[in-house]
């Protein structure tokens, strides 16, 4: 599965999801789907090197659509390891809990800024996983604006996660 960055936000990085799933078939891959407009997809592919894919990707995206996002993907194991190890109860909206899949190990920068967290909006870290509950909401959340453009990574609800992993079968 890919988690594109930034797609169908505020207006920009306008992406229809039909043309994401013809593209990914036209790069050669299988059981394509996608998930609301937020550029979720979930696909089968004999490739097995994440990073050659989401260059693949990001490059088909350039190149095919004009559009400029950075991709993260995942295995279905990563999914699902990903929701089982969310360190945030189980009873928490899962609209204001998030996961932030990184494409790079956590810079020292966003680490400390995980350990300084302090208010309602918490934040933890797990591998390239960091975890954010924002009780207000993602939205309007200060630390998880600051945590998103510090790790460079894409966020997905865990409503989301949990309908992704279910489309993956």
């Amino acid at each position: 599965m890919a988690l594109l960055r930034g797609i169908n936000v505020g207006g920009r990085n306008t992406l229809s999801m039909g043309d994401l799933r013809a593209l990914v078939e036209r790069l050669g891959h299988e059981e394509v789907s996608t998930y609301i407009q937020s550029g979720n997809v979930v696909f089968s592919s004999r490739r097995r090197s994440p990073a050659a894919l989401a260059r693949s990707l990001e490059d088909g995206l350039a190149d095919d659509l004009g559009v400029v996002a950075s991709v993260v993907v995942l295995s279905q194991a990563e999914l699902a390891r990903a929701i089982r190890d969310d360190p945030f109860p189980a009873g928490a909206d899962p609209k204001t809990v998030h996961a932030v899949f990184l494409v790079d190990d956590p810079t020292p920068k966003l680490q400390a800024a995980v350990k300084a967290a302090d208010g309602p909006d918490r934040a933890k870290l797990a591998g390239r996983t960091l975890y954010v509950r924002t009780p207000a909401g993602f939205g309007t959340s200060k630390l998880a604006a600051e945590l998103i453009r510090l790790s460079g990574g894409t966020a997905r609800n865990r409503r989301t996660l949990s309908k992704l992993l279910e489309l993956c079968g």
